[in-house]
């Protein structure tokens, strides 16, 4: 009955308090505030804050007033449900929304068929969401949280708008908004039309690269593997009397589960000589000193789905800018041998010819500890030795170089304990001699290190997923990946559009027949009957 009393006070048109006439009065009273000797001695953040607190009031009470008179419109056809059963039975029904205002109270008319649930044409027609909290907290609260941690993000919409959102629900509502991410993705790399997929003449590389970077995860978050070590360090500790809390160095490997991330762009080329690189002659005059910036690049992360998924989804990106295969595929990797792998596979199953390159960073890396074996660090023969070193590797020479390290190892008889160093990088260095041909790579103007992965490893998941004290769930730490990398891309605006548009399909429009909500019609219109007598058969039902 209070919806009923509420709507037919919306309707009384002809009196003189509505929804509408509520808000202006409250902004009256707020102008008559601010135009009295009560402001005389106020600061100017307090007339802020007057304006804000009192303003958001008005703001409610207008969209309330919106909503209901919307609601109080009926359908102007038969409401038939997905089932093709009409719903003829009639009835109204209230809500509590919690917008950026306030909460409201929302009353709308629902249509029930002898056996079915209700249904809401304004609802639809709105595209509210079927929990309490509107679709524009819903994007507040996502976007917040690709940024800072979920504390700080209710925090942050507490003190900007009136709204309020427990902690629990506004993880709930970061995770509803990630639904269609990788639907989004899928249909716009179907789109030819879409500027990422248009062909850039001075992009002569299609550019892919992959790794995978590791979250602390709560238990119930961790593949199998990893729970069953965890678990085994757990009883360890126990046994030992220490606290669960406590994390010896190489226990926190247990604790965590890999997020495999990807990136896909297009980048012209940047011809370099191996001297160049390393320093030895000077960039040659006239000659661009940059390396090319990349284009349409698209990085993404995923917890919850295997490497090998987002590998194939990182191949059918690239296949999308370029499905002729015209241009030259790069896979930029740091050697592991699992990636490697499904490369290979991807590759063949797409019939692309793909370079793999290993990025150079890390054989720097490998040479590094190998020379600490002979040369205390700084010394300044040692920063020579690994100049030269890299110099012959870049030039293509790998092998000699991993010859020439094990041949001074054998040469000063150090133990096998000593030389582990050199054995590491010597193996390194022959395993993956396939993947260090850095004179081709640098003569065809192919970048060399990967620069692009390592940065969304560092931003994606490191900056966000590794605050301190965090430990994640699985649902939680995917919907943050996601949203971030939705961010990163700079898709968030014409994402949040797609879904509205899926939000609006699956909680309203898959509800009727043909998926079409019936149009709605204004009482007033309606034929027949007086104006007081319309609004009398409607208090009545």
């Amino acid at each position: 009955m209070r919806g009923v009393h509420m709507l037919a006070q919306i309707l009384k048109a002809d009196e003189n308090q509505n929804g509408f006439d509520q808000a202006t009065d409250s902004f009256e009273r707020l102008k008559n505030r601010l135009n009295s000797p009560i402001t005389d001695n106020m600061t100017s953040s307090e007339i802020e804050k007057t304006i804000k607190e009192q303003g958001d009031n008005v703001n409610r009470l207008l969209y309330e007033a919106t909503l209901n008179r919307i609601g109080s419109l009926q359908a102007s056809t038969p409401v038939i449900g997905s089932d093709g059963v009409e719903c003829s039975r009639k009835r109204l029904m209230e809500r509590t929304i919690e917008s950026r205002f306030g909460e409201v109270t929302y009353v709308r008319w629902g249509y029930k068929s002898k056996e079915g649930s209700s249904l809401f044409p304004a609802d639809g027609h709105l595209n509210l969401p079927p929990e309490k909290y509107t679709l524009e907290l819903r994007r507040w609260i996502s976007e917040d949280a690709s940024k800072m941690s979920y504390d700080e993000a209710i925090a942050d919409l507490s003190s900007k708008t009136s709204a309020k959102v427990p902690k629990r629900q506004g993880l709930e509502l970061a995770n509803r908004t990630t639904v269609d991410f990788v639907e989004f993705y899928d249909e716009r790399a179907k789109d030819t039309a879409n500027p990422c997929f248009i062909p850039n003449e001075n992009c002569k590389f299609v550019l892919l690269s992959t790794d995978g970077k590791g979250v602390v995860m709560r238990p119930e978050g961790l593949r199998e593997g990893t729970r069953k070590a965890a678990d085994k360090a757990a009883e360890k500790k126990l046994a030992t009397g220490r606290e669960q809390s406590d994390i010896l160095p190489g226990e926190k490997k247990d604790r965590k589960r890999m997020a495999q991330v990807a990136s896909v762009c297009n980048r012209g080329e940047h011809v370099r000589t191996p001297e160049e690189i390393v320093g030895v002659t000077p960039r040659v005059t006239g000659k661009k000193g940059k390396d090319p910036i990349p284009q349409n690049k698209r990085t993404w992360a995923s917890l919850a789905r295997e490497p090998a998924e987002v590998i194939g989804e990182m191949f059918m990106e690239a296949h999308a800018r370029d499905p002729e295969h015209q241009k030259m595929w790069v896979a930029l990797v740091d050697g592991n041998k699992k990636q490697l792998e499904l490369l290979i596979e991807n590759a063949l199953a797409l019939g692309v010819m793909l370079t793999i390159v290993i990025d150079i960073i890390h054989v720097i890396e490998y040479i590094w500890k190998a020379a600490h074996v002979f040369y205390k660090e700084g010394d300044p023969q040692c920063g020579r030795f690994v100049s030269e070193l890299v110099l012959q590797v870049l030039r293509g020479k790998s092998d000699q170089v991993a010859k020439l390290l094990a041949e001074k190892a054998t040469a000063l008889e150090l133990s096998k304990d000593k030389r582990k160093a050199v054995d590491k990088c010597t193996s390194y260095l022959t395993t993956y001699q396939q993947y260090l041909r850095y004179d081709q790579y640098l003569a065809q103007g192919m970048p060399i290190a990967t620069g692009i992965i390592e940065g969304a490893c560092r931003y994606l998941v490191k900056d966000r997923m590794d605050i301190t004290g965090a430990r994640w769930g699985l649902p939680g730490g995917e919907a943050v990946l996601k949203l971030r990398s939705i961010r990163t891309n700079g898709d968030f605006d014409e994402y949040w559009r797609f879904h509205l548009k899926k939000e609006r399909e699956r909680n309203h429009e898959s509800k009727y027949e043909n998926g079409q909500l019936p149009p709605l019609k204004n009482y007033d219109d309606s034929p027949a009957g007086t104006k007081s007598e319309r609004k009398l058969t409607i208090v009545s039902k």
